[in-house]
């Protein structure tokens, strides 16, 4: 896979920008493999991803970067140039549901996620030996005999000692502590199995076979303090009938906490997302 370099940009809306970048890019000689540019009308606010081919640039990187803040400063841009051969480190969350985990670990292992897994937190020791199969470092945090306190403070340092780029909850069931959620601020994805924001909380799958919905799904977002509630990056959807009980409804709505895990953690990883307040902006 070429080597790319991800320009992101967040900013006012105002006349001029898209034009100030593409002279800046063209005067780095930059061929653009993929441009990506979105404005919300609401906020008045503009979005842009431009995926550059890194040996087309007649400059180093770091150059780049320099030469661009005068442009960024004048344009009040958030934005950010990353670099695709960069691998980010991400931590896996997991408890007795293993088929969220199973299914990124089978998608990193098959080279489709390009990221590190430097580690697998589990709050269930069985989940070691998903882990060894794979060669990752594994933790068991022990919930049940350790306060909540003690437990998460266990897992954040844990966190830290990874140097963790992004942590993932693969059907973590744990409420993470609001100071942890802070820290994690758009670098904590979790896959919630209802599509949000209805059915939040427990046992959704039981909430919507309660109320006979025609379609259920799983929703993947970013970690807040507020439960259930962060910017969501994808959701999948799948229908069911009158037939199906909430038994098949669990079955069947794995597929979907697979999938928009999977994409979530992937429009991350390729630095896609962009939030905004509690939305997100995606370029998939």
């Amino acid at each position: 896979m070429q080597q790319t370099f991800r320009l992101v940009i967040d900013c006012p809306d105002q006349v001029g920008l898209v034009a100030a970048v593409s002279q800046f890019l063209a005067d780095q000689e930059a061929t653009i493999v993929e441009a990506s540019h979105h404005t919300d009308q609401q906020t008045n606010r503009f979005f842009m991803r431009h995926e550059i081919k890194a040996e087309s640039l007649n400059v180093s990187i770091e150059s780049v970067k320099q030469a661009f803040k005068p442009i960024a400063e004048k344009f009040q841009m958030n934005w950010k140039i990353a670099d695709s051969n960069k691998k980010q480190k991400v931590v896996m969350l997991a408890s007795h549901e293993s088929h969220c985990l199973m299914d990124i670990l089978h998608r990193w292992h098959s080279g489709e996620l390009l990221c590190d897994i430097p580690c697998i937190i589990a709050n269930h020791p069985q989940l070691k030996q998903f882990a060894d199969w794979h060669g990752i470092p594994f933790h068991w945090v022990d919930f049940k005999n350790k306060s909540k306190e003690e437990a998460f403070a266990e897992v954040e340092h844990l966190i830290q000692t990874y140097q963790a780029d992004l942590t993932v909850l693969a059907r973590f069931m744990q409420i993470i502590p609001g100071h942890l959620c802070e820290k994690l601020a758009g670098k904590a994805i979790n896959i919630h199995h209802s599509f949000l924001p209805s059915f939040a909380g427990a046992k959704p799958y039981l909430q919507a076979y309660n109320r006979g919905v025609k379609l259920i799904g799983a929703t993947c977002h970013y970690v807040t303090s507020d439960l259930d509630e962060g910017p969501i990056i994808e959701q999948e959807v799948m229908r069911i009938s009158h037939s199906d009980t909430s038994e098949d409804m669990v079955r069947k709505g794995k597929n979907c906490e697979k999938i928009a895990l999977a994409n979530g953690v992937r429009y991350h990883l390729e630095d896609r997302v962009i939030i905004h307040k509690n939305k997100t902006v995606v370029f998939a």
